[in-house]
């Protein structure tokens, strides 16, 4: 595919990996790309490393985003990359998120360019893909689940399917989510799923895994390995932080609601007046389309959350 990816790098102390994604980036096989990155305000040597890998390329196609300056976090400090990025995307080119610790196959670009070419023209869009599961020395031990039901809206309020490192957006999905209004604490990537679907947008996920997602005990986020693993640690941490972020998404949505489509637009209405009642009215909503995680135990786990929450 011939549109430009520009590829938007955020760093905070990852010198002990960050050469390798660098590598990666440079051994796609989709060559048209080029590098904006911030530094969320290291200590350690990754800023040193930018620079070396930026004088290694042709003026101009690593570019640092200098301002805004110091500590505010990933996903704000995407979110200004993404804003940077915007006025410099064309009708063709799109905007990649790329997470300091990870590696890129070699057809990670490609594939993802090819999703979003099969999209009509002027429609939001957002492809993302599984990742292999990695330890710090690269050693895979597992892979992210293949999707049981299509992701969608409503369904991206009870579950995140796009991981950010994955992403990838066209350029009206990128004008959408830099235009928009995110939560005070948000995930970069789930918000940028959840706003593209309640949109009307389109969400593509690749079936084979395009990333070796490293699991080293300082991810941001991080995954652990398998369905159930991931549903005990959810029940382990319990309702309050999700419907904590669940009410959240709601009001940024409904903040938002002109960019939203009907359908959604009555979703989160419904989802907040249910919330604002007591449980038999919480119950009443719990049958709305879509409104489900990937598998029975997850989905499970969701309604009590939202009946207790």
């Amino acid at each position: 595919m011939g549109g430009q990816v520009r590829i938007l790098l955020s760093t905070y102390n990852g010198g002990a990996f960050l050469a390798d994604q660098l590598a990666s980036f440079a051994a796609q096989s989709h060559a048209g790309w080029t590098l904006l990155w911030r530094d969320d305000g290291s200590t350690d040597a990754t800023v040193a490393i930018m620079e070396r890998f930026a004088a290694g390329l042709d003026p101009g196609r690593c570019t640092r985003l200098a301002a805004p300056e110091g500590n505010i976090g990933a996903s704000a400090s995407f979110l200004a990359l993404l804003r940077a990025a915007l006025p410099g995307l064309g009708a063709g080119d799109a905007a990649a998120f790329a997470d300091q610790d990870d590696v890129w196959l070699p057809e990670k670009l490609a594939r993802g360019m090819a999703a979003l070419a099969a999209v009509p023209a002027g429609r939001p869009a957002l492809a993302c893909a599984r990742q292999v599961l990695v330890d710090a020395a690269l050693r895979p031990y597992a892979e992210s689940p293949p999707l049981r039901r299509p992701p969608g809206f409503p369904a991206a309020l009870a579950q995140n399917l796009a991981t950010g490192c994955t992403i990838l957006l066209n350029r009206p999905a990128a004008a959408l989510i830099a235009g928009s209004h995110p939560p005070q604490h948000f995930f970069h990537d789930w918000w940028s799923y959840l706003l593209v679907a309640a949109a009307g947008g389109e969400v593509r996920m690749e079936p084979a895994p395009l990333v070796l997602y490293r699991q080293h005990g300082a991810n941001a986020v991080g995954a652990p390995g398998g369905r159930l693993r991931r549903a005990l640690g959810a029940v382990r941490r319990g309702p309050g932080a999700f419907m904590h972020l669940f009410r959240a998404h709601l009001a940024a949505l409904a903040a938002e609601r002109r960019l939203l489509t009907e359908a959604a637009r009555d979703d989160v209405a419904r989802l907040q007046a249910a919330l604002a009642g007591g449980p038999f009215r919480r119950l009443g909503v719990l049958g709305m389309p879509g409104l489900r995680r990937q598998t029975l135990l997850e989905t499970l786990t969701f309604r009590l959350w939202f009946l207790i929450g």
